[in-house]
């Protein structure tokens, strides 16, 4: 891994930092130079001999107009604090939970159409003729009620600052003007982003790729009033801050009926990604997604008519260009760029129909990440961030190929870190030289197939609905994890899909998630075809592989509906008098790894008592597996991303496929992992540990064996 290389790797620059700039593009063998959110490239850099990459956001840093044009700004329904009547009228302040430089009442005409007034404590709209909006006061007074009943007003608001302007204010302390976002929902607004669009890269003539930071509508992120709850909602899949009177109308004209504010706030609690989807809601989805293809295409058109490509960063203001629709390809986009915390992320990006796959690598060069820990900033520690990052992704760069790497953030804040300088460049060699394995073709897998069910299948496939911070999809994402570096084929399937022939050559099919969410399934098991149709699938020879609350779904004679291909079920309480198969927990098939854990859970029983229990917990079942005609069901009572838990599943996966007993080009040593690529005769063995390991591996040239330093890569030809 000591070969020195160029290409394939995206630096931030920065105006006022040109010998930096440029003698760290030398060093990390940059080829394509990019400004950042808030910083330029100087004559210097752009005149330097590098492709230019330059970020635009197509829905801000347009204030001039927005400020003329207040009514074009994007919109959210937001539903306040449930209030109790204490006698028959009540006064309502919308504003008093929200943050008031995120959002300003939209009280048009248009608007106002789609409030509403609900008593909570029945369910029930409350009449028009009892509610009325005082402007001066900002207060909904509600008469004629009922005392003791809970009130909530739901409303449309402008949004007035841009989100991710909003976190980059906090982040990195700017003090410049908050940004607002405009809606292209609109004509005039359409009018003016194409004129804009064509404008920009007349004046952009350096530029070769222009870098869509998404598109236009963001992820649903409601601020609070109170500091105490800052953060009232987010949710990375949501399209909440899609709606706008003119799109609801719109909506209604195209699909024959109308939406209302319920059918986003719920009442509270938001149409979460984490729950399977009511019609309406995919309704609403495939119109957004219809308009945002249609009108996306028309900018892209104009960057290619100027000679350059258009690439798109799939985060932030992502909604409505979901990358595994079926439409996706109609945008035309020559590129992806997808900001990675994780190896399920990189597989995400890899998957998807673009020419180009880059991936945009942690940490961002900011004083604090994310989760507001320290960086590049005294407590902070980037090299080991990176290593430890790095060691996550490289796992699935290994198994499907990404084409480009890069940074982003504001490159002077490495200056005090000599070490992760050297870091980035060992990285950015290594990359280079996995992309260079793939160009003779796929690496080995087992010959066990595998497919993820949930209620959105492929739509989603490779994410839930963000990074990696979902609680209700806390197994589900870390199994994505984990799956994302095994040598397994991997596909993600919708419940309808099960019915279709989905199941066609798949051996496994994994279920996993909390009981009702779109994880685990919820409604969607009480479709008796789809039971019907995976026990029949079993019984000749599948293994469903359950986790947490598989099939879970209350109205049947079981909480899951597959207990019977389990052996194992959920008391709720409906069986806290009943009696319990005992058993005895033995690891006859050698399954479980040193150091492999499951969290317990309560109320976990065998069937009757067919079921053979792996591996408890305090007398609770972990681990189960059950004999079903030719196949069998496997019970996890959770499952966290670990080495050590990788490696379980990967044992599971070979044992439900009857290959637990061939370990060729698999290490013997869990702390480490390899890839083999038969074209090229290439082996690749990497230490996923910050210890040195050795790792032995069985091939048909004989057996090999690495000794790994930590956190190190070592290529060797085998042929």
């Amino acid at each position: 891994m000591n070969e020195k290389t160029k290409g394939s790797f995206t630096l931030p620059g920065e105006s006022g930092y040109e010998q930096l700039t440029l003698e760290l593009a030398d060093r990390w063998g940059a080829d394509v130079i990019r400004d950042s959110d808030g910083t330029q490239l100087s004559d210097e850099i752009i005149n330097a001999g590098y492709d230019i990459y330059s970020t635009i956001c197509i829905i801000r840093d347009h204030n001039e107009w927005a400020g003329r044009n207040p009514d074009k700004l994007q919109q959210t329904f937001l539903i306040t604090h449930p209030k109790v009547a204490v006698q028959d009228y009540l006064s309502i302040y919308v504003m008093e939970d929200f943050f008031a430089e995120q959002f300003r009442v939209n009280d048009t005409k248009e608007a106002f159409k789609y409030w509403q007034v609900f008593d909570r404590t029945t369910g029930t709209e409350v009449p028009r003729e009892q509610w009325n909006y005082d402007r001066e006061s900002g207060n909904v007074v509600i008469t004629g009620i009922i005392p003791w009943h809970k009130y909530t007003v739901s409303f449309l608001a402008y949004r007035i600052w841009e989100e991710i302007s909003m976190y980059n204010h906090t982040t990195n302390n700017w003090t410049k003007e908050h940004l607002m976002q405009i809606d292209p929902m609109y004509e005039d607004t359409q009018k003016y982003l194409l004129e804009w669009m064509d404008n920009w890269c007349v004046q952009h003539k350096e530029t070769t790729v222009v870098r869509f930071t998404s598109l236009f509508y963001n992820f649903a992120w409601i601020w609070g009033s109170n500091e105490r709850n800052r953060h009232l909602f987010t949710d990375w899949g949501s399209y909440d801050f899609t709606v706008s009177a003119r799109g609801l109308d719109r909506f209604a004209s195209k699909y024959g009926y109308s939406l209302t504010a319920e059918d986003f706030v719920n009442g509270g609690k938001y149409r979460v990604s984490h729950i399977p989807a009511e019609q309406r809601k995919l309704d609403w989805m495939a119109f957004i997604n219809d308009f945002v293809i249609a009108f996306g295409r028309e900018l892209i058109d104009i960057v290619h008519r100027h000679g350059k490509l258009a690439y798109v960063f799939y985060d932030d203001s992502w909604v409505g260009m979901e990358p595994y629709n079926d439409r996706f390809e109609e945008f035309g986009f020559d590129g992806m760029i997808k900001c990675v915390f994780s190896g399920y992320e990189a597989r995400l990006c890899s998957g998807v129909k673009v020419d180009t796959h880059e991936i945009r690598l942690h940490p961002y060069l900011f004083p604090v990440g994310l989760g507001g820990a320290p960086t590049f900033m005294e407590g902070g520690n980037p090299t080991l961030d990176a290593k430890n990052y790095w060691i996550n992704i490289r796992r699935a760069l290994l198994r499907e190929p990404i084409d480009r790497i890069g940074l982003g953030g504001y490159l002077h804040l490495v200056e005090p870190y000599p070490d992760f300088v050297d870091y980035i460049e060992k990285i950015a060699d290594e990359f280079r030289e996995i992309k260079g394995l793939h160009h003779a073709g796929k690496p080995y897998q087992i010959k066990t197939k595998v497919a993820v069910l949930h209620s959105w299948g492929k739509l989603r496939s490779w994410t839930l609905s963000g990074h990696f911070h979902e609680t209700l999809a806390h197994d589900l994402i870390h199994i994505n994890e984990a799956l994302s570096g095994l040598p397994v084929e991997v596909k993600f399937i919708h419940f309808e899909d099960v019915a279709q022939g989905a199941l066609a050559g798949v051996d496994v099919v994994i279920n996993a998630g909390s009981a009702g969410t779109a994880w685990s399934g919820g409604k969607h098991w009480n479709d008796h075809k789809v039971v019907d149709v995976l026990t029949k699938w079993v019984y000749e020879g599948g293994t469903y592989i359950g986790v947490n609350q598989p099939s879970a779904v209350e109205g049947y004679d079981n909480y899951f509906r597959m207990a019977h291909v389990l052996g194992v079920d959920e008391d709720t309480g409906a069986r806290v008098s009943h009696g319990r198969w005992s058993f005895r927990a033995e690891d006859t098939q050698g399954l479980i790894p040193a150091g492999a854990k499951l969290a317990p859970k309560a109320g976990i029983y065998l069937t009757d008592g067919t079921a053979n229990v792996v591996q408890d917990a305090g007398g609770q079942v972990t681990l189960s597996t059950h004999e079903f005609g030719k196949g069998q069901g496997i019970y996890l009572s959770s499952f966290e991303f670990s080495l050590e838990n990788t490696r379980l599943l990967l044992n599971l996966i070979r044992f439900a496929g009857h290959e637990l007993n061939d370990g060729k080009y698999l290490t013997d040593n869990l702390y480490t992992e390899c890839a083999y690529y038969p074209e090229s005769k290439i082996l690749v063995a990497i230490n996923n540990s910050d210890q040195p390991q050795t790792a032995v591996i069985e091939t048909e040239a004989g057996t090999q064996t690495f000794e790994l330093e930590p956190f190190d890569t070592l290529i060797r030809n085998i042929g």
